[in-house]
């Protein structure tokens, strides 16, 4: 297990783009996996990756326990690359406003050019924007 600790942001989004670590040749996957899962734009799994495609609704976050919850994120990492975030998993820890002290286990399935270092942007479906995938539009959600 690699152990770094940092200090970092988060925030959250939902755009329904194509996660940039689905696309092939992102990352060296092991025998047998596959790369982030797309989904159409009615939300059915695509086993095409090379296709531009949409991202899956199933990739929100969900509770364990009242201290912990699961989630995917894009995320821009000081001292690595793209190849080395795809699909990894990270701890994190929040220390402000109502959550501090919570965990949050994130897979990074995405990246982001407008996210500085350490900085983790999770995945939250809009719950105002259920249908965004069947149109064009890319939604951002406040920070906090």
């Amino acid at each position: 297990m690699l152990r770094h600790l940092a200090l970092g942001k988060t925030t959250r989004y939902w755009d329904c783009c194509k996660p940039s670590c689905s696309w092939p040749g992102k990352l060296s996957l092991a025998s047998g996996a596959t790369p982030v899962r797309t989904c159409d734009k009615n939300d059915n799994p695509l086993s095409d990756y090379n296709t531009a495609t949409f991202m899956c609704t199933g990739q929100s976050p969900w509770v364990i326990n009242s201290n912990l919850a699961c989630g995917f994120a894009a995320a821009s990492i000081a001292g690595g690359s793209e190849s080395s975030w795809c699909c990894a998993c990270y701890e994190l820890t929040f220390t402000s406003a109502a959550v501090a002290g919570k965990k949050m286990i994130v897979q990074v399935t995405n990246t982001g050019g407008d996210l500085g270092n350490n900085h983790f942007d999770i995945q939250v479906k809009s719950l105002v924007l259920p249908t965004c995938c069947n149109s064009n539009s890319r939604h951002q959600l406040t920070n906090d």
